[in-house]
């Protein structure tokens, strides 16, 4: 017998850079209705408290593809949690082609979103026609995607360590122009 199937929601990307080499931002925001297929969708606060607390190994993929993994829960390069906004990551890039990738397009400003992977539990969604509320989902991945997002106001931090030396001269360029 198999499990429920895993349902996948892409939401859209705004990119800001910092120091250290990882990606953060939001992977789902609560209240914001997408449309999926021929009904419309919103996630409630608090949709992903009881994945998180149990404490489970999630995976950050890139395109939902587990040969494409980027980080997880159980190393601890994956942080996940949830705010009054929606649910925050943080992901520890590694120093590997897939990582210097998806480095490469978050600071360009050409990556499509952020999406998660998820089941239902019994009792987890609230149907009222052609609206559903997730009030309670099992996270299994969240991935970076280069397609088009299913949910807005996501969004996508770089973060990368500048050293230094480099920082002043980037300081004294800026003063200079």
């Amino acid at each position: 017998m198999t499990g429920p199937a895993i349902e996948r929601r892409a939401t859209a990307v705004e990119l800001r850079a910092a120091d250290g080499r990882r990606l953060e931002g939001y992977a789902a925001t609560f209240d914001t209705p997408a449309t999926i297929g021929d009904f419309t969708e919103t996630i409630a606060a608090g949709a992903f408290a009881a994945s998180l607390a149990r404490r489970g190994d999630i995976l950050a993929l890139v395109d939902h593809d587990p040969g494409r993994v980027l980080a997880r829960t159980r190393s601890g390069t994956l942080t996940l949690g949830e705010d009054a906004k929606g649910l925050a990551f943080s992901i520890a890039v590694p120093d590997t082609q897939t990582g210097r990738d998806v480095l490469a397009l978050a600071e360009r400003g050409d990556l499509g979103g952020m999406s998660f992977g998820f089941t239902v539990p019994k009792g987890g969604e609230r149907w009222a026609g052609k609206t559903r509320e997730l009030r309670a989902v099992e996270l299994v991945e969240i991935s970076v995607v280069s397609a088009w997002p299913a949910y807005s106001g996501t969004s996508i931090n770089a973060r990368m360590r500048i050293p230094p030396r480099l920082a002043a001269i980037r300081r004294f360029m800026e003063t200079v122009r």
